[in-house]
């Protein structure tokens, strides 16, 4: 289901903007929307689950294109991702279980310097 994911993400990317763009603006907007829960925490779960489905969607499809063979990225920077992916992740299931406000911020970090990361260098 993953890679019909990402290759549905991929095709879309394809059409509305070069795939890196895009994936540097899906991070963004992924860190923006958990920010602004972060900064306004009242105990809104719903607008919570909303945004970390999107984020765990998110990181689901680019889990599903770095591990793929054919992914042009060398090795260990698709292995950095891989890993981050797997930070990511873990660290959304531990915010459903207790949520936190303060829980948020490793995600929102990382979204935004690898979001920063791909406008620096597009195409890499």
């Amino acid at each position: 289901m993953q890679n019909q994911a990402a290759a549905a993400y991929q095709q879309v990317a394809k059409q509305t903007a070069s795939s890196t763009e895009r994936e540097a603006d899906l991070l963004a907007q992924s860190a923006q929307r958990l920010q602004k829960i972060r900064s306004d925490w009242d105990g809104n779960y719903s607008d919570l689950a909303q945004a970390l489905k999107f984020t765990n969607n998110l990181w689901g499809i680019l889990l599903a294109a770095v591990v793929q063979e054919e992914n042009p990225l060398p090795d260990h920077i698709r292995q950095n991702v891989a890993n981050l992916g797997i930070f990511i992740l873990t660290r959304i299931v531990e915010i459903q279980l207790e949520p936190a406000p303060q829980k948020l911020d490793a995600i929102i970090n990382i979204n935004r310097e690898l979001a920063a990361g791909l406008r620096t260098n597009p195409g890499k």
